[in-house]
């Protein structure tokens, strides 16, 4: 039956980038994310919609608001083969309508710019945020944002779900110590001396939603990883939980050869093995795994990952808060 339905929806999906292809949006609008550095390069990143879905980041009234609200984020129609430009560099979006430009690095100052960049077709121009990495950063931060950063309580679905769909930026819980942790390793808000980056399994499609929460609530600014949820010819969602993090830890490790990091995340949805395995595969680079234990605590399952983890010599802390960790010096 699983089969079957992912054959229907790949057709369907199929159907609908056909019928895309024959008539451009009227509403093109290009989507930025936060871009990131390298040693080499600057990454600038976004998508091509067909939709505005700004206004989904706006506080609603009202129950029926907030779905209304939340649904418009998800309610949007990608635009593939979009060509964007940025000065003399161009770039095509793929067929969930993402697009990656990357920039020779010529000594940019530390701290946030903004690139900009052009839809062909519609003439739009829209900045999009970029952290380039200080070079006299001490480490950097990793950290996940689903009952680490924000309360989600992913280790139930029904809860989750409830909670995802109906809540507005400004209902929507931030853990204050979290907050208070991420601001004083990054050593100031923007996250300019040390950067914070941030891995999720929520969709890109929230990233203006994520990114309006984190600024109502003082939460660090960081670019952000988050899942893509498009039907694929192999597979229904792209990626696994698990892989998709375990990925995005190793491209901002990549994109920062010199810098150690610390991995922030909680039990709810099986951190620690994530970080684990991350720590295996770069020896070294992990000075801490901080985890948050929300809902039904520590399990076995992630005890074991744990111990794994310091027995590489790399600090660890478990706790219902991160309070403890409040002042110290890292």
């Amino acid at each position: 039956m699983t089969s079957f339905m992912h054959s229907i929806a790949v057709r369907a999906e199929n159907l609908i980038d056909t019928f895309q292809d024959d008539a451009p949006p009227e509403n093109l609008h290009l989507q930025p994310y936060f871009g990131y550095s390298t040693p080499d390069k600057i990454i600038v990143r976004g998508r091509a919609l067909a939709a505005d879905t700004t206004r989904a980041s706006n506080d609603t009234p009202s129950l029926v608001d907030n779905l209304a609200a939340m649904a418009a984020l998800f309610m949007t129609q990608e635009v593939k083969g979009e060509t964007v430009t940025l000065g003399n560099n161009q770039a095509v979006s793929d067929d969930e309508g993402y697009y990656r430009l990357e920039l020779d690095r010529k000594n940019p100052p530390p701290g946030w710019t903004e690139a900009t960049v052009k839809s062909e077709r519609s003439g739009e121009t829209v900045h999009h945020p970029v952290l380039i990495t200080s070079p006299t950063a001490e480490y950097g931060v990793i950290s996940d944002i689903d009952d680490t950063v924000m309360q989600t309580k992913a280790w139930s679905t029904r809860k989750n779900l409830w909670t995802s769909v109906t809540g507005s930026v400004g209902s929507r819980y931030v853990y204050p110590d979290t907050a208070t942790l991420l601001k004083q390793m990054a050593g100031s808000m923007s996250g300019t001396k040390n950067p914070v980056f941030y891995v999720s399994s929520s969709s890109w499609n929230l990233h203006g939603f994520l990114d309006a929460v984190f600024v109502a609530n003082g939460v660090v600014r960081g670019p952000k990883f988050l899942r893509d949820f498009g039907i694929d010819p192999t597979k229904m969602v792209v990626g696994t939980h698990g892989n998709h993090k375990g990925a995005a830890v190793d491209t901002v490790l990549a994109a920062n050869p010199d810098l150690p990091f610390y991995l922030i995340g909680d039990s709810g949805q099986h951190d620690p093995v994530v970080y684990r395995d991350a720590v295996l595969r770069h020896p070294g680079r992990i000075k801490g795994v901080f985890i948050r234990t929300p809902g039904p605590g520590l399990g076995e399952e992630d005890r074991l990952p744990l111990k794994e983890i310091e027995a590489q010599g790399v600090q660890i802390f478990a706790g219902e808060t991160f309070e403890p960790l409040l002042d110290n010096r890292f």
